[in-house]
């Protein structure tokens, strides 16, 4: 699609017009100068009355330079108005915020306490479906993912690539990072992988995810909600846990000794503006990422981008090319 960034500057079509009716017009006063020698140039004419046949008449070249003059003009009006073509509008990836994933996988989270379409599942199996649910439905966001046990590990830096990020998620086993709890840690390695982001829009969230409570690890739980503080990074923490435990196929259920430490979460969700969840089950599991995806929500700004190309040079050559063209022949003529 051909577009012109400048169509004002056709206006210029009409300056020769209003120059031919608004100039008065060249005036002759007789003879100026008389020349001594007019017989001679009369027989010069005689002799050469023969020969004007083979010639352009002097009004055909007076109408030829017109035309000349007229598609100069017109050709660099055009390159002027700035002819461009424009492709079909394209969506700008919008960037959205920095989300860090932060997940427990202790031996803790071998529990089978929850009961998803007609089935009881671990802990661990059932996170990794409506982390991996909330993963997809983050389609501008960098997401990050940290796993935590007895040692915290950055598994998946800052990245737009989701799919990379759901095998690491789905590949992860509860026991493979130890077997106690270090959530300061885990905390501390989300926040220096967050500080380390090139951008500075003050949307970078950590959404914590544990079912126990700090008892390892170099940094402690009062350290933690210190450092998060100071990052101005807001945490989302959420609690795992059913109130009891199946076994043998869900014949038995027994009830569930947990070793949550409610408050601190509480405590790190309220300091960081965040907000602290509960998870028993799946429904609340679903519900619970649903809010944090509907709380975190960047309103899209709908940018679209159009290839654009320009193309004034090629009536600024034409033009060109002309004016070349006129000179020639007005030393021929």
């Amino acid at each position: 699609m051909i577009e012109f960034a400048y169509p004002k500057f056709f206006l210029l079509l009409l300056l020769p017009v209003v120059v031919y009716f608004l100039l008065p017009a060249i005036k002759s006063y007789g003879q100026a100068l008389k020349v001594p020698f007019t017989g001679d140039i009369i027989k010069i004419k005689n002799a050469t009355r023969g020969k004007a046949l083979l010639t352009i008449s002097a009004k055909a070249v007076r109408w030829l330079k017109l035309l000349f003059l007229f598609l100069i003009w017109f050709f660099a009006v055009i390159a002027m108005a700035r002819p461009q073509f424009v492709g079909e509008p394209l969506r700008v990836k919008h960037e959205g915020r920095e989300i860090m994933l932060v997940v427990d996988i202790s031996n803790s989270m071998k529990t089978r306490d929850f009961r998803y379409q007609n089935n009881i599942l671990d802990r661990l199996t059932m996170v990794k479906k409506v982390v991996g649910d909330f993963v997809d439905a983050r389609t501008d966001d960098k997401i990050g993912l940290v796993l935590f046990a007895t040692r915290a590990y950055l598994q998946v830096p800052l990245t737009y690539d989701r799919n990379s990020l759901k095998e690491v998620l789905y590949s992860m086993d509860a026991g493979m990072a130890g077997t106690s709890t270090s959530i300061g840690d885990a905390i501390g390695v989300a926040l220096k992988n967050l500080a380390q982001s090139d951008t500075d829009n003050g949307d970078k969230v950590i959404i914590l995810l544990t079912d126990g409570e700090n008892n390892d690890g170099n940094i402690s739980f009062p350290q933690a909600i210190k450092l998060a503080a100071e990052e101005k990074v807001k945490i989302y923490t959420i609690g795992v846990g059913g109130e009891e435990e199946s076994f043998l196929g869900g014949l038995f259920m027994v009830p569930v000794n947990g070793e949550l430490d409610e408050k601190s979460l509480k405590e790190l969700a309220e300091v960081t503006k965040g907000a602290y969840f509960r998870a028993k089950d799946s429904d609340s599991l679903f519900k619970i990422y649903a809010e944090i995806n509907r709380l975190e929500a960047k309103e899209q700004q709908g940018r679209f981008v159009r290839e654009t190309k320009d193309l004034f040079y090629y009536p600024a050559l034409l033009s060109l090319l002309l004016f070349c063209g006129l000179f020639l022949f007005m030393r021929r003529a």
